[in-house]
């Protein structure tokens, strides 16, 4: 465990590594909030230690790292006197796991979008790395033992993304330009209240209000350009509202569904598809054949169509009937790319 209050760089000491669990423990034991004296008997019995053990963490804490650990004669036990002025109790504390976890936490985020929040974080990192030093790992160690891989994703403007994430969590409208897919150079300026962002398959969304359409829409981050953070205050929707919105349907796109797709999966591609969330309110169930059965709600079936072809012929549309014929007729145009002769 490391212990981020304060020697000469402005951080205390760290505890001797082969008994940081048990140091941790008893500091963690003695902050607990509206609790008397813990006797010697008692500290012994959370720690699962003998009193010599016990007595020695305490000296430890006391003369090595300054924890004002006291002995209450009143109630004879100890406690943490957290009352002494310009002392913080019990500090920031991290176990090497714990830290492991944070390298890797910043690992994944540098994955997601690099470069996001890079000169906030920066400074934290440092002092994690440090920090893990100190416990023999080497903070190197992260970037070879963890690969993360995005595939598809769009590169979203730094400007851009702190932007809504600065609206959405105060509560500010934004003034921005979008442009829908399918409409180049049609930039469009509109003022919405962002409700909140959103990951989905490896790109950035923002649910919104549209002030100008009077509804809520999808933003993806990578259409919006010349956004600014405006001083109104946000049309702040429950999220009940948004969700009724935006999760009842299958994929990205918003709308309560109107239909539901039923698809049949091979015995070979169920082994997957079986493990997998498609939707919220998907049911499915298994057939004498092997194969599996899947249904979800939808409103519109573009993504969902892309979603059915990715399987080839792994899957068949069974249910609604204009479902299957559009994933037919991208199959016959497919078709046509590439002829029907062996080397066409």
């Amino acid at each position: 465990m490391i212990c981020v209050n304060c020697d000469a760089r402005g951080i205390k000491a760290a505890p001797n590594m082969s008994r940081l669990p048990e140091l941790t423990r008893l500091l963690r034991v003695l902050s607990r909030k509206h609790q008397p004296p813990m006797s010697l008997s008692k500290l012994c019995e959370e720690l699962e230690c003998k009193e010599r053990s016990v007595k020695r963490y305490i000296r430890e804490l006391r003369e090595t790292h300054g924890y004002p650990i006291e002995y209450d004669r009143e109630y004879g036990g100890y406690r943490l006197d957290s009352g002494l002025a310009g002392l913080e109790l019990p500090g920031l504390f991290f176990s090497e796991s714990e830290l492991s976890a944070l390298l890797t936490m910043r690992a994944m985020l540098s994955a997601v979008q690099p470069g996001l929040f890079e000169k906030d974080l920066a400074p934290l990192g440092r002092r994690v790395e440090e920090l893990i030093a100190e416990s023999g790992v080497e903070a190197a160690e992260v970037a070879r033992r963890v690969r993360i891989v995005p595939i598809g994703s769009r590169p979203v403007d730094d400007k851009v993304f702190g932007a809504c994430a600065q609206a959405s969590l105060a509560r500010r409208r934004l003034r921005l330009k979008y442009r829908s897919r399918g409409r180049e150079g049609d930039w469009e300026e509109r003022e919405v209240s962002p409700q909140r962002l959103v990951r989905y398959r490896e790109n950035w969304y923002l649910d919104l209000w549209c002030h100008q359409r009077e509804g809520l829409r999808v933003f993806s981050l990578d259409q919006i350009k010349d956004i600014h953070v405006l001083e109104t205050q946000a049309l702040d929707l429950s999220a009940e509202q948004v969700d009724r919105e935006f999760k009842t349907s299958f994929g990205i796109f918003s709308g309560e569904p109107t239909n539901r797709a039923v698809l049949r999966f091979s015995a070979y591609r169920a082994q997957w598809v079986s493990k997998e969330d498609w939707h919220g309110q998907q049911t499915a169930r298994w057939l004498e054949d092997g194969s599996y059965e899947l249904t979800v709600p939808y409103a519109r079936p573009e993504e969902l169509v892309g979603d059915i072809l990715k399987y080839g012929d792994g899957v068949e549309v069974l249910e609604p009937a204009d479902l299957r014929q559009m994933v037919a007729d991208v199959l016959v145009r497919m078709t046509g790319l590439y002829g029907s002769g062996e080397n066409a």
